[in-house]
């Protein structure tokens, strides 16, 4: 990754208090010949995706044909959260996009917007939105709206 999504990424984790962390675990990618089978590929990836997932936490998709929320739906899914589960996990894909089986497994599937991101800002935007929405459960003044 380029040094700006480490940097972004590692800026908003530090700001979480202790109760709340924010870790990142990066999954590699499938190898790739020069005729690669695409559907092969994400369907490995995919259970790479799943299989890294920690047991009992809440699966989020991220997806451009999830649905959209608001900083505040953010904010009051997050605040659920928190209250109860032990724990969620976002899962975003590789450069082929997101495996249809991790789709199908999220209790959620969100879409950051219609765009199509590319993998570096999806993790720069969703370590910021994140702690935008967390922010909003403490009365934080750093969300103005």
């Amino acid at each position: 990754m380029p040094a700006w999504v480490q940097s972004a990424w590692q800026e908003y984790a530090k700001r979480f208090p202790r109760s709340l962390s924010l870790e990142l675990e990066e999954i590699p990618l499938a190898r790739r010949s020069r005729n690669p089978d695409v559907d092969s590929l994400r369907k490995a990836e995919g259970a790479a995706l799943l299989d890294s997932a920690p047991r009992g936490h809440r699966l989020v998709a991220l997806d451009e044909r999830g649905k959209q929320w608001s900083t505040m739906e953010l904010a009051g899914r997050l605040e659920n959260w928190m209250r109860e589960e032990h724990g969620v996990c976002f899962l975003v894909g590789g450069p082929d996009g997101l495996p249809p089986i991790c789709r199908e497994t999220a209790q959620d599937v969100w879409a950051l917007g219609r765009l199509t991101l590319p993998h570096p800002l999806v993790r720069a935007i969703l370590a910021e939105q994140l702690y935008r929405a967390w922010t909003i459960t403490q009365n934080h003044p750093y969300h103005r709206s």
